[in-house]
């Protein structure tokens, strides 16, 4: 023990004296390190920065203290005596609607919100002009204000000043939205915004029995009330009120998980992009011993011991990943600034200069673990080569394995790589997967060198001498083929993956679903008028089919009895219990679902309350035949028990629900109805005309054309894709930093072979031909790799998760194989000119 310290003295001592040269040959090694660390880094900050902002604004994203939810309802006078007994309260209705030109020749889907004078509690409302809200939204000569979406008035081609129909009520627009204080918190809308007052909203007629309308209730707490203590309050004593409650600390819930979702995914895109420069680790800390192996031989020579000389060589490699550890947290300290000027007209992001400590040391520890996980077993194989063999070879690649503490040690820090991966995911399953599909990558990526080479070493004699001394090259020792494989080959599926996932993605919203789905939804079609409605669609659409189902909204309160707050969810199934759901009810099996378990209802059933459950959303939550689910309705809780479980077609876009219950469980309660046209042969002109029709007949009914609500999500996932496609390519360029530093590796041996070549009479073109193809055959074997191992990967994310059709896409072949060739002949070519530079005698003499 009384040696330890002294010797890790003298060795950290002798590393820093090495490294007075510089970084020479761990260039590839620093920019590997930093790429990857600066990528886990700066997702995780610029996600935690949001995040953050989301929590610190909380008053102002929610416009209140708590926020109170009821749908299709509206508070009861002792429920709305509680709320006042809390602090001031403001008042908010939201629902979709037409909004249309006075003279009926245009119309566009809106998400109407009305407000009242106390509007907002927190924040500020902005418009254009900068007038008070109150003001902007008055009754003026007997016209209501109104204030639009700037979106609203291009798509109908109208100015601040110009009149608009909103159901029964005439608008006078006032003002343009500039800023909305409580947005993000309303959650994602599909229509531009139109803010109007109580009294506008009243005089347009669009609340009515069972229409699809959202009332909430935001209360300013005043000073005796506890923000804690609000829902406990709130649940204890209207238990059957059925009202969402949030508060300000958890003021956007949807949009918090979802960027902590997309920043896991990111997480794991940049481990990728980390992992495959652990390949470039592993590949410069063998080539600098290999360079270093008269100095290592020196040392064993003057008497020092093997633990000392692996000690020195550990400290340097250390240093240096320090160094690139820390070029990577210094590119994540400043990501959220940088982003920060592009995100502020989305989300709440603070331009503050601010460090996120917990976000740093996650992406060091994964690059320190990545370090060491990739460079023990290099060190391994220095110390088990003797000195005589050290200077007596030209270097040492490994035939064998290191000793076995040095394959212990490798395999523990894989080992906590893996488990820092699973343990920091949002979702551990997804984690795994990644972790399991690593691990096999590399397994995979192994085998296909090894068949490679062994390909070569069995193919047939050429008459090519190019082609001959390409083939021999592939499978020689020391051949580049494992590492040209390992690292370009994990870069390329990932980047196959993600470009599959994107392809079949859109090709599935504007291909079959935008095909197979209906023209037109329509919303809040009362029961007085569906015989009517139904006689006017068969007029404009004589051709087009019309499916009407009844539509209430409900909220889950209980599985089994048991409150879904205090249930544990897989991630799959959360969305099920967040907020309201759409239900329905029916005496037959809908038509675009299937049974998979139990029978149906008899037709005049009048038992107990039945529910048909979604069996891929039953799976999710746990629930089986004969479970119960209690869902509030109309402010009464109701409870059902699992009849049975049925297959939903969701891709069809049709109308669906998760829930169907028998007719008898809603006899008698007020309700709309849904209803859907399907019309393959209508053309645009056609639906524009079905649509002029029914919003002028029925301005209280919201039409919405299903393609225009497609492209929305169709430019959303372009836009998604893009920002996945950008992270993506952090792992390609790691991927050929780490190849250019294994054909630099080789570039010592390419020398020799080079000299000797051209010293027997090799020309400089035949030498670039044998090169050539080479890497060609590399690049080849690379891309088929990566399109098997990527088309594998996108059909198990697209078919089993995502529960779509997967199609191989054939431009996605032709794009890999270009990029693989592109890059393995691009680089090994730039290198192997350099090589046929060199003049022979220098070299000769070394040989």
């Amino acid at each position: 023990m009384k040696l330890v310290a002294p010797r890790t003295a003298l060795a950290f001592r002798l590393a820093l004296r090495e490294l007075r040269g510089g970084f020479r040959g761990f260039y590839i090694f620093l920019a590997c390190i930093a790429l990857g660390t600066g990528a886990i880094a700066a997702v995780n900050s610029i996600s935690q920065s949001i995040t953050d902002s989301i929590a610190s604004q909380g008053q102002e994203l929610l416009a209140g203290d708590v926020r109170f939810e009821l749908n299709n309802r509206e508070a009861t006078q002792p429920e709305m005596n509680f709320l006042r007994g809390l602090g001031q309260v403001s008042i908010s209705t939201g629902l979709r609607s037409m909004a249309r030109k006075p003279d009926g020749s245009d119309q566009a889907l809106v998400e109407v919100k009305s407000v009242d004078d106390a509007y907002p509690l927190y924040g500020k409302f902005t418009a254009e002009p900068d007038y008070p809200l109150s003001a902007l939204l008055s009754d003026q000569n007997g016209t209501y204000g109104a204030v639009a979406a700037p979106l609203l008035l291009e798509r109908l081609g109208l100015a601040v000043g110009d009149e608009i129909l909103l159901g029964n009520a005439t608008l006078s627009i006032t003002g343009t939205v500039k800023t909305e204080p409580d947005a993000l918190s309303e959650g994602f809308g599909f229509a531009p915004r139109l803010v109007v007052s109580r009294q506008a909203l009243v005089a347009s007629g669009l609340i009515q029995t069972g229409s699809l309308v959202e009332h909430v209730y935001k209360i300013r707490l005043d000073a005796r009330s506890e923000r804690g203590s609000v829902r406990d309050r709130a649940t204890r004593e209207f238990p059957s009120a059925g009202w969402s409650i949030r508060t300000s600390d958890r003021a956007a819930p949807s949009l918090t998980e979802n960027i902590t979702r997309f920043s896991q995914f990111l997480t794991l895109v940049g481990l990728t992009a980390l992992i495959v420069g652990g390949v470039g680790v592993a590949n410069a800390v063998r080539a600098f011993l290999d360079a270093k192996r008269t100095t290592i031989a020196t040392f064993k020579c003057l008497g020092a011991p093997a633990g000392v000389v692996v000690l020195v060589y550990l400290f340097q490699i250390a240093i240096i990943a320090f160094a690139g550890i820390m070029v990577g947290l210094v590119i994540g300290a400043l990501s959220p600034m940088l982003a920060a000027q592009f995100l502020a007209q989305f989300l709440p992001v603070s331009t503050e200069p601010t460090l996120y400590p917990d976000a740093l040391l996650l992406a060091a520890l994964f690059g320190i673990l990545t370090t060491l996980a990739f460079a023990i077993m290099p060190l391994g194989h220095a110390r088990e080569v003797p000195a005589t063999a050290l200077f007596r070879e030209q270097g040492f690649e490994a035939r064998r394995l290191p000793s076995l503490p040095y394959i212990l040690l490798a395999a523990l820090f894989m080992a906590a790589l893996a488990g820092l991966a699973i343990v920091t995911a949002y979702d551990r399953y997804i984690a795994v997967i990644f972790v399991g599909a690593i691990v096999f990558a590399f397994v995979i990526l192994r085998a296909v060198a090894a068949l490679i080479a062994w390909l070569a070493r069995r193919s047939p004699r050429v008459n090519s001498p190019a082609l001959r001394l390409a083939i021999g090259n592939i499978h020689r020792p020391g051949a580049l083929t494992p590492s040209v494989v390992l690292s370009l080959g994990l870069g390329l599926a990932l980047l196959v993956t993600l470009t599959l996932i994107d392809g079949n993605l859109r090709r599935q919203l504007t291909g079959r679903m935008a095909n197979g789905a209906p023209n037109f939804f329509f919303v809040d079609i009362q029961s007085a008028e569906v015989e009517n409605f139904r006689n006017l669609i068969s007029r404009q659409a004589p051709e087009g089919k019309l499916v009407e189902v009844p539509m209430l909204r409900g909220r889950i309160l209980a599985l089994n009895g048991k409150d879904v707050t205090k249930i544990q969810v897989p991630p799959g199934g959360q969305w099920v219990l967040r907020g309201d759901r759409g239900i329905t009810y029916s005496q037959t099996v809908p038509e675009n679902a299937s049974l998979t378990e139990g029978s149906w209802w008899p037709q005049d059933y009048s038992g107990e309350p039945l529910v048909s459950f979604s069996s891929e959303e039953a799976r999710e939550l746990g629930l089986k035949i004969g479970d119960t689910v209690t869902v509030n309705v109309l402010g009464r809780n109701l409870t059902a028990r699992i009849a049975n479980l049925r297959k939903v077609e969701w891709e069809s876009l049709s109308i669906n629900f998760v829930m169907v219950f028998s007719p008898n469980t809603f006899r008698g309660a007020p309700h709309a109805w849904l209803a859907t046209l399907t019309d393959p042969s209508a053309s645009p002109a056609v639906e524009a005309a079905i649509l002029k029709s029914v919003t002028n007949t029925y301005p209280t009914i919201t039409s919405v054309r299903v393609k225009d609500a497609i492209d929305i999500v169709n430019t959303l996932v372009a836009q998604l894709a893009t920002a996945i496609r950008a992270a993506a390519s952090v792992a390609l360029i790691s991927s050929v930093l780490v190849l250019a530093g294994a054909l630099a590796a080789g570039n010592r041996a390419r020398t020799h072979d080079a000299v000797v070549l051209k010293t027997l009479g090799a020309t400089r073109a035949m030498l670039i031909r044998a090169f050539s193809y080479e890497y060609l055959i590399l690049g080849v074997a690379t891309a088929v790799f990566a399109l098997i191992a990527g088309g594998a990967a996108a059909w198990f994310i697209v078919s089993r998760i995502m529960r779509m059709p997967s199609t191989f896409l054939p431009d996605v072949a032709g794009l890999t194989l270009v990029t693989a060739l592109v890059l393995t002949v691009g680089i090994g070519l730039i290198g192997t000119w350099r090589i046929l530079g060199q003049k022979a005698a220098p070299v000769l003499r070394e040989l």
